[in-house]
């Protein structure tokens, strides 16, 4: 998963003038964009620091849908059909991020800025964590954004008092704890003990005014950041958390079965019904089953599979000693990819990753692994929790070819638009990623058969969710009863399965995107091998893939198609 996004012309020919719908569609696209760039909803340079937060008031809500409203009425007057293949992509992937946008705004998602997974006071902190790589000019701007936060704060929880009038929270029972990084601030002994100077700290001995900094920063922190985190610690805790509800469906929300429909849609890309999901991932679950039956087998267990996962769990041979041991293996596992990268990807990004341990304040609530463009987190905390076995598979996931490449050839491939450079669809990128952790097989990747059960475990995880997310939303599960069935198919140790099974509670949808995606990238590919025999070159089809960035399923379906039709051919042949 990510923490927090590109299709490449096959340049036969000189390319021709601008059609007037593809002119038009520029238009539309260029301006929204510029006036989205003002709201601080993106950044020309997602790299750069931004001295401001946006504004998350209900009038700039207001505002957003007005405005998104206008733009979709744009392109539905759009003669689509009239646009180059490659405009017509792009639309695809521009409609798709305006109807998804309006939907938020329909259902008012601003209402509830957090879950159990992560939350908007999350995303500042991990802001501070930048690489600050403009040197004096993103100090001085974080300065700015820092100066910002209580503002920003104070509009969150007015958003999230909106939210608790009308029932609109997170379950309550998948939020205990989940205020700590707050409280670390509001609590923190001294400026130089948050998270938010840590920036400063570490600023360069070259840096002009080095000492001026560090001396604003303590000033804004200690008489602003600190304050402001104080009182929503408060709110949160003698209001918010109080009055959260205790149901768990979506579907029990204010219009609540449109309201999931809505996030299948958002983090889908298709239009399916929980019914529908619900059957595709419980075939899913016999098929992969039968596949961890086998794999038992090949590691010489003679028992029966709730024996084996019992015997993956508590045998202390799968787990590391020291939080340096689990970070040291999984470069280890990253450095092998790297020497077998040539044989499966034609195109390889730029950027380098780091390896990174989760940080303390949120390690306790947070996934096994993230990963994303720059960096790698492994999680470190309760070291019984995290099995070895099981991390070849996270890190072909969370870092190559996974999402620190996936999301970095994106950001790198400048033939695309910026909003598609800076997209990110979650069936397509955890599809791509999930897609990696199968791939691994093929690749020869996993040396031991309880390394590829890992894999498969990892298969089975996320098939269950398609289980658990729809049964939990659209079903009446229980949370004792969404636990067991994650317990009883995957590998997963118990803080795993507790801390997965509160994130799908309390984010609706976003736990579908992994496997239906990944169903899509091998469906495509497998219409594509017996298209073209021979011919098919699994490098081709991976760069092609790789090429459209972030987009929405039947989008890639479309590329393929075209993919097959020229006869499986290299997007970057012409630059090779």
């Amino acid at each position: 998963m990510i923490f927090l996004a590109p299709l490449i012309a096959v340049a036969q020919m000189a390319a021709p003038a601008p059609s007037t719908a593809d002119a038009a569609f520029t238009r539309i696209w260029q301006a929204e964009w510029a006036w989205r760039t003002a709201e601080r909803l993106a950044d020309d340079d997602p790299r750069a620091v931004s001295p401001h937060l946006p504004d998350v008031s209900a009038a700039a809500h207001a505002r957003r849908a007005a405005k998104w409203r206008g733009v979709m009425a744009q392109l539905d007057r759009l003669d689509a059909t009239a646009l180059s293949p490659e405009q017509r992509t792009n639309y695809q992937v521009y409609r798709a991020q305006i109807a998804a946008l309006l939907d938020d705004e329909r259902f008012r998602e601003w209402e509830k800025p957090l879950n159990g997974d992560s939350a908007f006071w999350g995303d500042l902190q991990f802001a501070a964590r930048g690489n600050f790589a403009n040197g004096e000019k993103d100090y001085r701007a974080y300065l700015s954004q820092l100066a910002d936060i209580p503002r920003y704060l104070d509009q969150q929880t007015a958003n999230m008092r909106a939210g608790l009038a009308r029932g609109f929270t997170p379950p309550a029972v998948v939020m205990q704890g989940r205020d700590a990084p707050v409280a670390a601030i509001a609590e923190a002994a001294n400026p130089e003990a948050t998270v938010y100077y840590e920036p400063f700290a570490k600023i360069p001995a070259s840096v002009p005014d080095r000492a001026a900094l560090q001396a604003a920063a303590r000033k804004v922190i200690a008489d602003g950041v600190i304050p402001a985190h104080r009182q929503l610690l408060a709110f949160l805790r003698t209001t918010y958390f109080p009055g959260m509800r205790q149901e768990l469906g979506a579907s029990s929300y204010p219009d609540g079965a449109a309201y999931y429909r809505s996030r299948i849609r958002a983090f889908t890309t298709l239009d399916l019904s929980p019914d529908q999901v619900h059957a595709i991932g419980l075939a899913e679950v016999a098929k992969i089953r039968a596949e961890m039956e086998r794999a038992k087998a090949d590691a010489g267990f003679t028992g029966d599979l709730p024996a084996f996962l019992t015997f993956l769990r508590t045998d202390p041979r799968f787990y590391a000693k020291t939080p340096e041991a689990l970070l040291q293996e999984a470069a280890w596992e990253a450095k092998r990819f790297d020497g077998m990268a040539a044989k499966w990807f034609g195109r390889l990004p730029r950027a380098r990753f780091a390896i990174k341990p989760v940080p303390a304040a949120i390690a306790p609530f947070y996934t096994a692994g993230r990963g994303g463009p720059g960096g790698y987190l492994v999680n470190t905390y309760d070291l019984p929790s995290r099995p070895l076995f099981q991390l070849p598979p996270l890190t072909l996931h969370e870092s190559a070819p996974g999402h620190a490449m996936q999301i970095s050839l994106a950001s790198e491939n400048k033939d695309l638009p910026v909003f598609r450079r800076q997209s990110y669809i979650s069936a397509y990128g955890e599809g791509w990623a999930l897609y990696c952790e199968r791939l691994g097989d093929e690749m020869g990747f996993y040396q031991t058969p309880y390394e590829r059960f890992g894999m498969l475990s990892y298969q089975m995880w996320r098939a269950v969710r398609l289980v658990v997310d729809t049964g939990v939303h659209a079903k009446g599960w229980t949370r004792p009863q969404a636990l067991a069935f994650l317990r009883n198919n995957t590998a997963l140790s118990e803080r795993e399965v507790t801390t997965e099974v509160d994130r799908y509670i309390g984010w609706p949808g976003q736990a579908l995107s992994y496997y239906l995606g990944q169903l899509a990238i091998q469906r495509a590919r497998a219409k594509a091998e017996k298209a073209l025999g021979p011919k098919f070159d699994i490098r081709a089809f991976h760069d092609t893939v790789l090429s459209l960035g972030s987009v929405p399923l039947p989008v890639l379906d479309a590329r393929i198609d075209r993919f097959v039709a020229e006869g499986g051919p290299s997007p970057y042949q012409e630059e090779d």
